[in-house]
C-alpha cells in the first residue's frame, strides 16, 4: 500500500510539472547609440516607473472566447532603464545617485493586441513612455508613441510578436535619442 502510494504520488507530480508554462517572450529592443559624445559627463540620476496596469506585453484572442496573455522574460522597466543608460552613456552623460538633475521614464503602455485565426492573424501595437528631464530649475516632460500594425497568413507566432514588441520599443527608444529637444535640455540645463 505504502509504495501504491508513493507511486501515485511521483505519478501525480510529474503530471503537474509537465503542465505548460504561459508563453513568454524575449523582450530585447536594440538601443541607439551616438558615435560623437555630445557632452563631457554631465551626470544626472535615473529612475524608472511602470505604470500600465497589467504586466503582460500581449494579448492573444483566436476568437474562441479565449483570450490568452504573454509575458515577457525579462522585465520592461528593468530591460528599458538600461537601455536608456546606455544611449545617454554614448552621448557623454554620466548615471548618478546624488546629481541635482534627473531624468525619469515612465512606462504608460507597452501592448500587442493580436486577433487571429487558423488563416490570418491581425496584431495592433502600441507603446508610450514618458520621459521627465528635471533641473532646479525648471522640468521638460515629453511623451512618446509608437503604433504599429502587422498583418499576415496563419496563426501569429510567439516569434512574430516578439519581433513586433521589440521593434516598437526600438523604435520608441531611437525617437527618444534623435529627440533634439529632449538633447538640447540636458545639454544647456545638466
Amino acid at each position: 500500500m505504502k509504495k501504491m502510494f508513493v507511486a501515485a504520488s511521483l505519478a501525480f507530480l510529474a503530471a503537474c510539472s509537465s503542465t505548460p508554462q504561459e508563453p513568454q517572450v524575449n523582450f530585447a529592443p536594440k538601443t541607439t547609440t551616438s558615435q560623437n559624445k555630445m557632452v563631457d559627463n554631465l551626470s544626472f540620476t535615473l529612475d524608472s516607473k511602470d505604470i500600465r496596469s497589467a504586466q503582460y506585453v500581449a494579448l492573444v484572442d483566436s476568437g474562441r472566447n479565449n483570450i490568452q496573455p504573454i509575458h515577457a522574460q525579462q522585465n520592461i522597466r528593468i530591460t528599458l532603464e538600461t537601455a536608456l543608460q546606455e544611449q545617454f552613456r554614448s552621448q557623454g552623460y554620466m548615471m548618478s545617485v546624488n546629481s541635482k538633475n534627473s531624468v525619469e521614464l515612465e512606462i504608460v503602455e507597452l501592448l500587442v493586441n493580436v486577433s487571429h485565426s487558423v488563416m490570418e492573424n491581425e496584431m495592433d501595437a502600441k507603446i508610450t513612455l514618458k520621459l521627465t528631464a528635471e533641473t532646479p530649475e525648471g522640468k521638460l516632460v515629453k511623451t512618446y508613441n509608437g503604433t504599429a500594425r502587422k498583418t499576415g497568413t496563419f496563426s501569429a507566432s510567439d516569434a512574430q510578436i516578439e519581433m513586433v514588441v521589440n521593434d516598437i520599443s526600438s523604435l520608441v527608444l531611437k525617437e527618444i535619442a534623435n529627440d533634439q529637444e529632449l538633447n538640447s535640455y540636458m545639454k544647456e540645463r545638466f
